[in-house]
């Protein structure tokens, strides 16, 4: 291991290495990029929207509805928010 990396590991009571307040530091940081932020936002919308299979994508959007963004999805009339209501909606109706 190199000597940097040693100085920047330290033994807990348990024996078990953790990392120094200035290597976690030097972690919290590393600035977030956009396309990290965009993918973090289409997570939290997906899981908002409770985890949707791509076979329900389709029945409430459409053939192509999965490959849309959120923001698509949007402007298609149903966002995140309101996915779980309209994919009962569209079971009802039995598209």
């Amino acid at each position: 291991m190199p000597r940097s990396k040693k100085a920047t590991l330290k033994r807990n009571a348990a024996g078990k290495k953790t990392k120094t307040e200035k290597a976690a530091k030097a972690q919290s940081l590393k600035k977030s990029t956009s396309a990290g932020k965009s993918r973090a936002e289409g997570i939290r919308l997906f899981n908002l929207a409770g985890r949707p299979t791509k076979q329900q994508f389709q029945l409430v959007y459409g053939e192509h509805g999965y490959r849309w963004t959120w923001e698509q999805r949007a402007k298609a009339g149903v966002p995140a928010e309101k996915f779980q209501s309209a994919l009962a909606a569209a079971m009802r109706q039995g598209k």
